[in-house]
């Protein structure tokens, strides 16, 4: 990229907020007061992200009598659940491909789990009238490059093969840019009912006013700082106050787990996001976006791009950040280096929107796991229950993971539960320095793989053999 390029392109960012721009947005509800003193209940969910916020709205649903209290850190929705990208997918085991490599006897089930559970997502954006910008446009993947191309012709036919295809279509090179022109574009796979866009926070929000709605007890600005038993169910410590309860679901995802010994499955990835100024009629007429999908490109180190109700274009990914020491702090959400990278790579893909320029650009914590998609397990006798590890596709599998969950916490044998996926942990990340040198190695070792035509040496090779193959 010519230097001339990067300074015209980086000046698209002049005006950007460090923000991220689905949080800032004037019907954001005011918080709940923090907790003060003790409370008691029979369900304690701790976290105010989608995690937490579908497990207390679905256990109100099965059982209305349950007194549920949900205790959050800092606000509902401020953290991946209000500033992702707005994907809202069936997959359960991020991506079909990756589900299909680790758990090829249960796929079938796990794609209808999935489906069944994005229905369900639909049917509660009715139901609780939960304004957050739902569309179900379906996403294409896209193929930039040649050998991208034959690897998405090839993959479409073993989902042929296993019977996987239903409703998805191969587009080629033409058909591709009748949907959405880029010049970058070779080919591509559209998933026509597996996704759909939505605002994320307002779905937080919306979650939310539909917990208290059905009686949830909401404390925000209201960290959980211990767990421990008492008597037949647990107690959890707050800065201000306890809540005693006999059943637990820890929905905390990237932050540390109340049960320590869960934190070695997890490490925060950063991703970042930039958000375009509201485009014109004309400027959306030359790139054609007219059936609305989520997009995002084949490679190893992906960008996604989709659009909102206003017609912006919210362009992420690419980078992801893995900081010495696993450590989540407020000032990696900011990386000015990494809004350069992705401004230069979105008017390589529309050359036509030269000229546009970026509103918000921000970024935030991925729960990643060592299978790239949620684990699950129950602690103290069965009293405590969590999910995590989504690694960013977490929006629509959150509301499965809370399902989990509940039957955990029920003692219960279901379709869910009975799931290999749910029954066996992912392999736990090695202490550092180990963790941040094996992840930085796969990260060269990807950023390569895209630059040599998608080989993928000894390194990636003997992840894929150990279970361990990754993509950004």
């Amino acid at each position: 990229m010519a230097p001339s390029a990067m300074n015209r392109w980086t000046k698209s960012l002049s005006d950007a907020q460090p923000v991220p721009y689905w949080l800032e947005d004037p019907g954001k509800p005011h918080p709940e007061p923090a907790l003060t003193g003790a409370e008691t209940c029979d369900l304690l969910v701790v976290g105010g992200g989608y995690s937490g916020l579908w497990t207390a709205l679905i256990a109100k649903e099965r059982d209305p009598a349950r007194d549920v209290v949900l205790l959050e850190g800092r606000e509902a929705g401020w953290a991946a659940s209000g500033r992702n990208g707005g994907f809202c997918a069936a997959s359960l085991t991020h991506g079909l491909p990756n589900g299909l490599t680790r758990w090829p006897d249960e796929i079938h089930k796990l794609q209808e789990l999935g489906a069944r559970n994005l229905d369900e997502i639909e049917k509660a954006v009715a139901r609780h009238s939960l304004d957050c910008d739902f569309e179900r446009t379906g996403e294409i993947d896209v193929a930039t490059e040649t050998y991208q191309a034959w690897e998405l012709r090839d993959w479409y036919q073993e989902m042929e093969r296993e019977g996987l295809a239903e409703g998805v279509e191969f587009l080629d090179a033409e058909a591709v840019r009748e949907q959405v022109d880029s010049p970058t574009f070779q080919a591509g796979l559209w998933d026509r009912r597996g996704v759909a866009m939505l605002n994320p926070a307002k779905l937080a929000w919306g979650l939310k006013r539909a917990c208290l709605a059905l009686g949830v007890r909401i404390y925000e600005h209201t960290p959980a700082l211990t767990l421990k038993p008492y008597g037949a169910g647990m107690a959890v410590r707050t800065p201000y106050g306890s809540v005693r309860a006999r059943k637990v679901a820890l929905g905390t995802n990237i932050f540390p787990n109340l049960i320590k010994r869960v934190r070695a499955y997890t490490v925060p990835v950063y991703d970042y996001a930039l958000m375009t100024e509201p485009l014109s009629e004309e400027q959306l007429k030359s790139i054609g976006w007219k059936n609305r999908q989520g997009l995002g490109d084949s490679a190893n180190q992906f960008h996604y791009f989709r659009l909102s109700a206003d017609n912006r274009i919210l362009w992420g990914g690419y980078d992801a950040i893995h900081h010495y020491g696993g450590r989540v702090r407020r000032e990696y959400d900011d990386r000015p280096e990494t809004y350069a990278k992705l401004a230069g790579h979105f008017f390589s893909c529309f050359p036509q929107l030269e000229g546009v320029r970026f509103t918000h650009a921000w970024g935030g914590a991925i729960d990643t796991c060592s299978r790239f998609s949620a684990f699950f397990g129950t602690a103290h006798h069965g009293n405590v229950a969590y999910a995590a590890g989504y690694t960013g596709l977490g929006v629509g599998a959150t509301r499965f993971g809370a399902e989990v969950m509940l039957d955990l916490l029920a003692g219960e044998t279901t379709e869910r539960t009975s799931l290999e996926m749910v029954r066996k942990k992912p392999l736990p990340f090695p202490p550092e320095p180990f963790a941040w040198t094996g992840i930085a190695l796969t990260k060269w070792s990807l950023a390569r793989a895209d630059a040599h035509g998608g080989r993928r040496n000894l390194w990636l090779r003997t992840m894929d053999r150990m279970g361990l193959g990754f993509d950004s």
